[in-house]
Parts: structure tokens; sequence; C-alpha cells
């Protein structure tokens, strides 16, 4: 069963008088997401349900709903400051969403991600049936390099169609899952957006440098534990210079040195969901994963997700 900060919970207008639903229905997502306006051309028969999934760090909201009319302008931007990110994803019906003279069309098969730090326009047609993740900012500005990237991102086949599998599966086992375990799955669906957005519209940086970004992220997962791991290392076994590895990582906003200790600190949290790596100590861990010592990781991992190894050890147990 879930534990820690993870929240799983839904609601319905269902058996709600008609009259009811729209306000309830504002409300809701008012308090879901952040403050917009909203407008309900059908507003005799609407309806809507969602089930949402949540931690301190993300959230997905699984929705379905009449048609509505989501904007959010520059007032409600400054009175109720919001600097995540949502991904939209339909599938059934449409979605159009402008933002900064930018517009997207959304139907099953894409996606888009919006900022909530801009003023938009949502149309969401009659029986929408989509997710909607929330994304934090600091797992997107740096990589993206952009303020709004409102683009129709392609999620019927490669990259995308696995990110579409993953939310669905984020949803399907949602009564199984941990606060770890969800943001970890969460944090892989981001990873991946953000390739897919780098490929599709990212102009600033050259093709080469985004190949050498990629491939960084690739090796230095795959040897992360490696505790003489560094970014002279990477350039070495790569074949690339350390100037050219530095560049593509400045690119992406973060280093070497950074991109090495997110790494190992992502996989000392695998191995604390890792029933197989129960019998291991803190020391064991800092150690396998290439950290100096027990209190270098411990500090390292409580900046990152607000707990000491320990305590996520016990909140999981």
């Amino acid at each position: 069963m879930p534990s820690g900060s993870y929240v799983v919970d839904a609601l319905s207008t269902e058996e709600l008088d008609p009259r009811e639903r729209a306000d309830f229905w504002t409300e809701a997502i008012d308090t879901y997401q952040s403050r917009m306006g909203y407008r309900y051309p059908h507003l005799e028969r609407f309806h809507g349900q969602t089930v949402r999934q949540r931690t301190d760090n993300y959230q997905l909201v699984k929705y379905r709903s009449g048609e509505v009319e989501y904007t959010r302008t520059m007032r409600q931007v400054r009175q109720d400051p919001d600097e995540d990110y949502r991904l939209l994803l339909p599938l059934s019906g449409e979605i159009v969403l402008r933002q900064e003279g930018e517009e997207a069309r959304l139907t099953p098969g894409t996606g888009a991600l919006v900022t909530f730090r801009a003023p938009f326009q949502c149309l969401q047609s009659d029986d929408i049936n989509a997710f909607i993740l929330t994304i934090p900012a600091r797992e997107v500005d740096g990589r993206l390099n952009a303020k709004s990237p409102v683009a129709a991102l392609d999620l019927s086949r490669g990259l995308g169609r696995i990110v579409g599998s993953m939310l669905t599966g984020l949803h399907g086992e949602r009564e199984h899952l941990t606060d770890p375990q969800f943001d970890s799955v969460s944090d892989r669906i981001v990873e991946l957006i953000c390739m897919l957005t780098v490929g599709d519209d990212r102009p600033d940086v050259p093709g080469q440098l985004a190949e050498v970004e990629a491939m960084v992220r690739r090796y230095v997962r795959d040897h992360a534990a490696d505790p003489n791991l560094t970014g002279t290392a990477v350039a070495r076994a790569l074949g690339w210079s350390l100037r050219q590895i530095q560049l593509a990582l400045q690119l992406a906003g973060t280093t070497p040195r950074e991109l090495i200790r997110e790494e190992r600190l992502r996989l000392v949290r695998d191995r604390l969901l890792c029933a197989e790596c129960e019998h291991m100590t803190i020391t064991d861990l800092a150690y396998s994963a290439g950290f100096s010592s027990a209190s270098a990781l411990s500090t390292a991992f409580r900046r990152r997700y607000g707990a000491s190894p320990r305590e996520m050890r016990q909140s999981l147990r």
C-alpha cells in the first residue's frame, strides 16, 4: 500500500445535483492546480471525475469531463504564483492550448508542456479523457533552457510512446506504490519528455552537443557506482574533450559533478526501494554508490529528497 507522502484520492460529480457540478469542479481543480478561470459551454449536462496521485514532488491526475475552457490571466499569475509545468496528454477528445503566441492542438498520441507562470488558454472538448502530470520547474528549466516550451510532442511512437505507457502504468499501479517509487518513475518520465522536447525544438543547441549530452547522461547512469567517476573519466571513455562535455551539460543547466552526484543519489534511492538490498547498511549504500562516506551521502541525500537515507528506509518499512 502507499506510504510516506504518497496519496491517492478521487472525486466525481455523479452524485451531485447538475446545478452544483460546475461549482464543485471549479473548486476541486483550483485545489489540484492553481487559480484559473472556467467557462462551461454546456452547464446543464456537465460531468467530471478524477483520480489523483501525488507526493511532495509530483502529481498525476487522470480525469474525464465535459467541455471546459480554462484560462489563466496575468492577474492570476501574479496573485497565485506557480512555477511548475504540466504535461498534458489526451487519451480521447481534443485539447487546444494557446500560450505566448503559440498554439498546440492535442489529440490522442500527442502531448505538450505548459507553464503556469504565464497566461494561457486551454480549450477541452466534450468527454475529454486525459492525463495531467505536474512537474517541478527545477526538473525542466535547466534541461530545456526555455520558459514556455509550448509545442505538440509526438507520443505515438519511440520515446513518446514509452512516456504514454509509463503514465498508464503509473496510474494502473496507483494502489501499490510508495512515494519514492512514484517519484522515481516520474523522474524517468520527465527525463524522456525533456529529451523529446530537446529533439523537437532547441535551435540554440547544436545537434552534436545534444547528442553528447544524451550519451553522457547514459554513461554516467551506467557507471555512477564507480568511485573514480569524474568528468575527465567520462570524456576519456566517450572519446570527447572535457570542454565538449562541460559545454553540453552547461546548456542543459548542470555540470559533470552535479550530474554524477544526482545519478548516485538516484542509485541509492533505487536500492532503498529494493527488497534484495535491505541487508545493506547506510555505509554500504554510500560506498557502493561511489560516495566517500555515509555522512557525505546523508547530507547530499537530505538536500535532494528532504529526508536522510535512514529516514526514507524507516518510512518504507
